[in-house]
Parts: structure tokens; sequence; C-alpha cells
């Protein structure tokens, strides 16, 4: 009995200490654009499981106008305290420069592995660090390339949580 009382108490402090972001939204910055833009980033957190987020960059003058807008999927797959595993997909319509400086519009898949941590004491900030592949068409002409991915914390997003 005494065991399962100390058993106890370990796990509700353990589960004390961890973040529930559940029905807080996140808005912040990322770089994750094929095309180079940086974007807003909003991230939702719908369940324990499960966000859902979008990204918008957008450059404009005079010349031309370069856009770059998704929507991203998270699975959170295992957390810690101050720390979320996730899968992510991301799919953004985007359009480039091309060699001939002509606006181009293309695609960008990416499928990733990620965590996002937060520090005692700021939970309301999140970091996000990411890997994994990419798929991306430019234009009409060339086909798609496919790579691998490695964004830090500055490129995969960073969200203060409402």
């Amino acid at each position: 009995m005494k065991q399962l009382f100390i058993l106890l108490a370990l796990v509700t402090s353990i589960e004390a200490h961890s973040i529930d972001l559940r029905g807080r939204m996140g808005i912040g910055a990322t770089n994750q654009l094929a095309n180079g833009l940086p974007a807003l980033s909003l991230k939702i957190q719908q369940s324990k499981t499960f966000a859902l987020g979008g990204i918008l960059g957008f450059k404009t003058d005079e010349d031309e106008t370069l856009y770059g807008a998704g929507l991203k999927l998270y699975r959170i797959i295992f957390d810690e305290p101050q720390l979320n595993f996730y899968l992510a997909g991301l799919f953004a319509a985007e359009n480039y420069l091309d060699k001939e400086d002509k606006v181009q519009s293309g695609y960008q898949f990416d499928g990733t592995l990620g965590t996002e941590f937060h520090f005692t004491g700021l939970e309301s900030i999140g970091f996000s660090f990411e890997f994994g592949l990419s798929a991306r068409k430019a234009n009409e002409e060339d086909g798609a390339t496919f790579q691998t991915l490695g964004d830090q914390f500055v490129k995969a997003g960073v969200h203060f949580y409402l």
C-alpha cells in the first residue's frame, strides 16, 4: 500500500509539471517556406495529441508579388514535461522567381518529425526543431525536387501561446 501511495504521488507530480496547451493559440514566426520568405505562423492545439497550424508570408513591390501560404498538421506522439515530440505535415502553395526573374507558381510538401520545448517559467513560449523530407515543385519546366530537411528553432518556428 505504501508503494502504491508513493507511485501515485510521483505520477501526479510529473503530470502537474507538464504543459497543457489544449485550446491555446500560438502566434509566431517560421522560415520554412521553400521560396525563402519569412512567414507568420499560427498554431492551435486542438486536443492533447493534435494541433492545426497555418503559415503566411508575402513580399510585394512595384515589380512583383511573392507569397507563400500553407496548412500544417501536427500529431504529438510523445510528451514530457516542458517538451513535446510530434509528426508534422506541411502543404504550401508558393510562387518563386525563376532564372529569368519571372514569377512562377509552385508547391511544397514537407513531412517532418520535430520537438517543441518550453523553458520552466516561460511556458507560453515554444521553440521548435524539425527534420524530415520535402517535395517541392517551383515551375512547369522543372520537375519536383526531393530533399532532406533539418530546421533549427530560428527556421522551424517560435510561438507565443495566448
